[in-house]
């Protein structure tokens, strides 16, 4: 015998829905400035306004990617064969995003290091106007992409890439200044290596965040130990085991688990225990629970994984 609970389902899997206009309108707005940057950047020179433009570009692509991934998880349920539906796809798109992020700072780093020998000299005046245009836009996707990056591993990932880029811009635009004040070339490969630099360790933890959710580990916040002593806690069960607890997408954990029973155990009464102290300890809001009173013939064998 088993059951399924589903509650929340729609709260966890439509976060990054919710914030489909606000992923248009960042995107909107960092792809206009892009423009503006790549421009200037190919005509002044200036690596640093040129690895700005590079992360805006990832923020552009990974905000399409997260635009992508809502769309296809929102078509759940239209094929029989998608069990899980799509919702993997915000995962992958996530983990898209830092490959891609991580290719750009490595390209920039190089660059970086190359120029340091001999740095040419770049015009102040428009590589100070192109880093705070890029300022503003990045400062209007952080408070476009800010509340759903709480709820959903695809915007999150597209909000990373937009707070790293306006540390970026704030480097150019310091960049700028110093350039147009003391004529000090230097200033422009150095901050371009920063903006490398700066990316790399974000761009580690998204891709962490991502992996772990694609080998079905269980999620770092749970320990999967205190779940087995809290259901073979509950009155009527004697044992607990093929537990399995693992994230399908952000903010949706799953778990299955089997659990013996007493002979004389009320099944409904434990079950219905057994989902509340998941939901409300746990945060699990989707449990597939086999009950196994002790004795039955026909009783499963643990599993070895």
């Amino acid at each position: 015998m088993g059951a399924g609970h589903d509650h929340g389902h729609g709260v966890a899997a439509h976060a990054g829905a919710r914030h489909r206009g606000r992923l248009w309108a960042a995107a909107g707005v960092l792809a206009a400035v892009l423009l503006v940057e790549a421009a200037v950047a190919l005509s002044t020179g200036s690596l640093a306004l040129l690895s700005d433009a590079g992360h805006m570009f990832t923020d552009v692509l990974g905000i399409g990617m997260a635009l992508a991934a809502i769309t296809a998880a929102a078509r759940v349920g239209r094929d029989p064969q998608r069990t899980f539906g799509l919702y993997r796809l915000e995962v992958l798109a996530a983990l898209g995003n830092a490959v891609l992020l991580a290719a750009v700072a490595g390209y920039v780093l190089v660059e970086a290091v190359r120029r340091l020998t001999g740095p040419p000299e770049v015009p102040a005046a428009p590589m100070l106007a192109a880093a705070l245009a890029g300022l503003v836009a990045n400062l209007v996707a952080f408070a476009l992409l800010r509340s759903g990056a709480k709820e959903s591993l695809n915007v999150r990932g597209a909000y990373l890439e937009v707070v790293g880029d306006l540390l970026g811009s704030l480097g150019v635009v310091v960049a700028a200044v110093v350039i147009a004040t003391t004529g000090w070339r230097y200033a422009d490969p150095i901050v371009a290596a920063a903006v490398g630099v700066v990316i790399l360790p974000r761009t580690w933890r998204l891709a962490r965040a991502a992996l772990r959710i694609l080998v079905q580990a269980a999620p770092a916040h749970l320990d999967v130990t205190a779940v087995r002593h809290r259901l073979a806690a509950l009155s009527g069960v004697r044992d607990v085991h093929d537990l399995h607890v693992w994230t399908l997408t952000s903010g949706m954990e799953v778990a299955s688990a089997h659990l013996l029973l007493d002979p004389a155990a009320d099944v409904g009464a434990v079950l219905a225990d057994a989902r509340q102290a998941l939901h409300a300890e746990f945060a699990i809001d989707h449990a597939t629970l086999q009950v196994e009173p002790a004795g039955a013939a026909g009783a499963c064998r643990p599993m070895r994984w």
